[in-house]
């Protein structure tokens, strides 16, 4: 049987290997799935949901194990690797919100009840990326099983053995057939898609996303699409320039860069500009990169050779187009040193086109409406960061045309906020009550009172 070997990219060494899946054997996966679901449904949701939190709590018990071979599979370093697979073990409470979220809802007159219900579409295709490996098939299946849904996992090739491993766990306690994973490239990707699901979820880049998009047309197959971004930062007057530099850096660089909301544009006013360019350079060149096994490491490797030729492929024709490197460009294997580049314009590649990697640009503007009219200026709309005296940024964050904006810190939310792209990034959303229910169809009866 053909295997799909998984590679340290750090190191270029082989970590493991899992069966690929016949793309032929993609319907009959399927058809298992769609044969468990009215057992699984017949569970409900509190039985449902005890089921999932014993799953979690065996992931939190064997996170030392499963952080050590996500850092050696994906290479982010070892603590934000274990913490990942902590945060996936410590979801009782947010299995809890599910279960709120999918209960019926009751609404009355004195003439009439109804009673709107949050019932499983069936099965559930969830298609995770690579880097999160683990989190990422969590934020899809956990509300598609709490929901009633069975769910075929189709994860990144590139990580596939993390992947294995939570399914492996899952199915220590969930009925046979609820869970199941497929393993392969855009080939099984396309099968699972063309196959008999009733629910698509994915996330990964635009052109996948509308592709996938297209590819259930036909059937109307209800889709959730979380794809890429091209997020803006602004750095406006009252910016505490040692905190917003801070933040670039952090938001850039880790990962690798290799993350949808990283920081990959940033605009700042020119008043600002010299003292937070010479921060951010400053703290590019601190870096500490190296295996994310190494201790004291930030920065870890891109996931691969494509991913890193197409980062060194922006920054050389950016250069080439009049950009200055200011900080970092340099490859060795795997690495790229985290990279600064001043004299950008939005007719450069690297300021249009999806990056993911480590590099931030830095575009300098005479005005609050001149950095908010080149942040909308993207057909991304993920998330976006405001930095500034408060009242002014959160007037410039109220016209930035992304599903997420922070002020004076990063985009993420209030426990029970959704996760939600504007424009060109995202189809639907998750997190909060309002995103499990997308893993539920609504219904609606009614009776007399």
């Amino acid at each position: 049987m053909e295997q799909l070997q998984s590679f340290d990219p750090a190191t270029g060494e082989s970590v493991g290997s899992v069966a690929v899946t016949p793309p032929e054997q993609v319907a009959q996966i399927v058809a298992a799935a769609r044969a468990a679901q009215p057992a699984w449904e017949a569970r409900g949701l509190a039985g449902r949901a005890e089921v999932l939190k014993e799953a979690a709590a065996a992931i939190l018990d064997d996170a030392e194990r499963l952080g050590e071979l996500l850092c050696r599979e994906m290479g982010k370093p070892i603590r934000s690797a274990t913490g990942e697979v902590r945060s996936v073990g410590a979801v009782a409470d947010e299995i809890d919100e599910m279960v709120e979220a999918l209960s019926p809802v009751t609404v009355s007159t004195d003439r009439v009840v109804t009673d709107t219900l949050h019932d499983p579409y069936g099965v559930c295709a969830a298609i995770t990326p690579w880097n999160f490996p683990i989190s990422m098939p969590s934020w899809m299946c956990l509300p598609a099983l709490v929901a009633g849904n069975t769910v075929v996992l189709k994860p990144s090739e590139e990580t596939p053995l993390i992947a294995d491993e939570y399914v492996r766990i899952l199915n220590r306690v969930l009925p046979e057939g609820v869970l199941q994973v497929v393993h392969g490239d855009e080939r099984q990707g396309k099968a699972l898609v063309a196959a008999d699901v009733d629910l698509i979820a994915f996330t990964g880049s635009r052109a996948a996303g509308a592709a996938i998009l297209e590819a259930g047309a036909s059937k109307l197959k209800r889709v959730i699409l979380e794809l890429g971004g091209k997020d803006p930062m602004l750095v406006l007057p009252g910016s505490d320039v040692d905190r917003a530099a801070k933040f670039a850096v952090n938001n850039s660089f880790r990962n690798a860069g290799q993350v949808c909301v990283s920081t990959e544009r940033i605009y700042v006013h020119e008043s600002l500009a010299d003292e937070f360019e010479a921060k951010v350079v400053q703290g590019a060149n601190e870096m500490q990169q190296g295996s994310g096994l190494d201790e004291g490491v930030q920065l870890g490797p891109m996931i691969n050779g494509h991913q890193r030729d197409h980062v060194l492929g922006q920054i050389s024709a950016a250069v080439a187009d009049g950009a200055t490197l200011a900080a970092g460009g340099q490859v060795e294997g795997n690495f790229i040193r985290p990279a600064v580049l001043l004299g950008v314009d939005h007719s450069m590649g690297v300021m249009r086109d999806e990056t993911f990697g480590p590099v931030a640009c830095v575009v300098r503007v005479a005005d609050d409406e001149e950095a908010v009219r080149l942040a909308n200026d993207t057909p991304y709309g993920l998330g976006a960061v405001v930095f500034g005296e408060e009242e002014r940024a959160a007037a410039a964050a109220r016209r930035i045309r992304a599903g997420m904006v922070g002020i004076n810190r990063g985009i993420g939310g209030a426990p029970g906020s959704p996760w939600v792209g504007a424009k060109q990034s995202g189809y639907g959303f998750h997190g909060g009550p309002d995103g499990h229910r997308q893993f539920a169809q609504r219904r609606t009866v009614s009776r007399r009172a």
